[in-house]
């Protein structure tokens, strides 16, 4: 295995689900079994390293060529959850969206086309033998989607700041973590405060895709919601300060109880703070 880059690769926010292993097919479920008594199991940042590393050749791996058989793995009460990284579908998915953040001569640089084309011919004759595939998890950068926010509650918020009294202080972590049945109930009590506020708009498109996309797994899933790399864009103090899914939260019942100024007021801070985020992105 060629040895990937040991430097922290930021700056990427997660949602996550994970399913218990009764989920999955019988010999899926033998994997996963097997994997979770691994004492070993890598971290999101190695799959961001290995990403990385396959960008180095000439010319790029863009999506890998073979589906990683690695997982996050959690308990829930005493059941094994495990939540698939799927690293090669989401690189398929990541690279249809890719244009969106670049110019055409710049993903140009970074991925030629004809290697961009190879990965979409791949992608579509996967997804003719896989009609039903879909990710655990979704990834935002330089930015944690507000429709995220309304999944979670600001009582499952989990902040460390990283200190740990050791020699060497570990990075910041700042995630929340929710019962799959809390997540869908509190996307209808937002979808429904929000449709009768305003007609349509982003957010309430982007709270009816994640709503779908919490359809396709267990119920008895848990649903994660993780900073990742995000904490290092992120001064100490602003991050310990963010309660991004308790402003969500009170400017959804703001619009339940029809106030559109408090509603306004929570909004305003959302965006005032994650612009402030977005910005750094462009900074030298």
């Amino acid at each position: 295995m060629p040895k990937v880059s040991s430097v922290i690769v930021p700056y990427a926010a997660y949602l996550r689900v994970y399913e218990p292993l009764a989920a999955f097919p019988d010999d899926e479920r033998a994997h996963w079994t097997r994997y979770a008594r691994r004492p070993d199991r890598p971290s999101y940042q190695d799959e961001l390293r290995r990403s990385l590393a396959d960008l180095l050749p000439t010319p790029p791996v863009a999506v890998p060529v073979h589906e990683s058989a690695d997982a996050f793995v959690t308990e829930v009460d005493g059941v094994v959850c495990v939540c698939p990284w799927r690293t090669r579908l989401r690189g398929w998915q990541a690279l249809g969206e890719v244009a969106e953040d670049f110019p055409e001569p710049v993903l140009d640089a970074l991925i030629p086309p004809v290697v961009r084309r190879q990965s979409a011919q791949d992608y579509e004759r996967w997804l003719e033998r896989n009609p039903d595939a879909r990710p655990w998890i979704r990834t935002a950068t330089w930015q944690v989607p507000i429709n995220w926010f309304v999944l979670v509650s600001d009582a499952e918020r989990e902040y460390d700041d990283g200190g740990g009294g050791g020699e060497r202080a570990a990075a910041p972590v700042l995630r929340y973590r929710t019962p799959m049945v809390q997540a869908r109930r509190r996307v209808a009590r937002g979808l429904r405060a929000l449709r009768e506020a305003v007609d349509e708009g982003p957010l309430i498109d982007g709270l009816v895709d994640v709503g779908r996309w919490l359809e396709e797994f267990h119920p008895r899933s848990l649903v994660e919601l993780d900073y990742g790399g995000l904490v290092h864009a992120l001064p100490a103090g602003e991050l310990e300060a963010d309660h991004s899914a308790a402003d969500v939260a009170e400017g959804i019942e703001a619009l339940r109880h029809g106030d559109g100024v408090a509603a306004g007021a929570a909004y305003g801070r959302l965006v005032e703070r994650w612009r402030a985020v977005r910005d750094r992105r462009s900074a030298n």
